[in-house]
């Protein structure tokens, strides 16, 4: 089961998109915990769902599940915190959450985890397809960017 992650920060909406369709990705699942902001551009919640299903015929699904909660987002981002503090808290989170029982039921094959990180070694996305990947062993996460 492939398994894709993409962030859309650094990228123009016809280089996100075109990676989305070379990659076949089938759905889009956006872990940011906000998804709203003017800051997202062409990737806010109601327009990356329309731009996808026109663009690709591509689902797309909010898993707030798979997301930081706002205190660990603001240590990490707002007051400083390291990156390994931040990766540990979340990984303590999402097993908590429990979310290879709670969420991987619905994990598709084609499925991309979204978040806005340019690259995936600093971001939550990477670190939920990892957690994914040594619970489920059938799993080929492959990062887009």
């Amino acid at each position: 089961m492939r398994l894709f992650t993409i962030g859309f920060t650094k990228k123009s909406a016809a280089e996100f998109f075109e990676t989305l369709l070379a990659a076949d990705v089938s759905r889009v699942v956006d872990v940011r915990l906000n998804n709203v902001s003017q800051l997202a551009g062409f990737t806010k919640k109601h327009d990356l769902a329309y731009f996808l299903d026109k663009i690709g015929g591509i689902v797309y699904t909010h898993a707030t599940v798979l997301a930081p909660t706002q205190d660990l987002l603001d240590t990490y981002k707002k007051r400083g915190g390291s990156w390994p503090e931040y990766e540990r808290s979340f990984l303590q989170l999402i097993s908590a959450r429990r979310i290879e029982t709670s969420w991987a039921g619905d994990l598709r094959d084609g499925d991309c985890l979204l978040c806005s990180e340019a690259e995936p070694q600093h971001c939550h996305r990477r670190l939920v397809a990892e957690y994914l990947a040594t619970r489920r062993h059938d799993l080929d996460v492959r990062h887009l960017g």
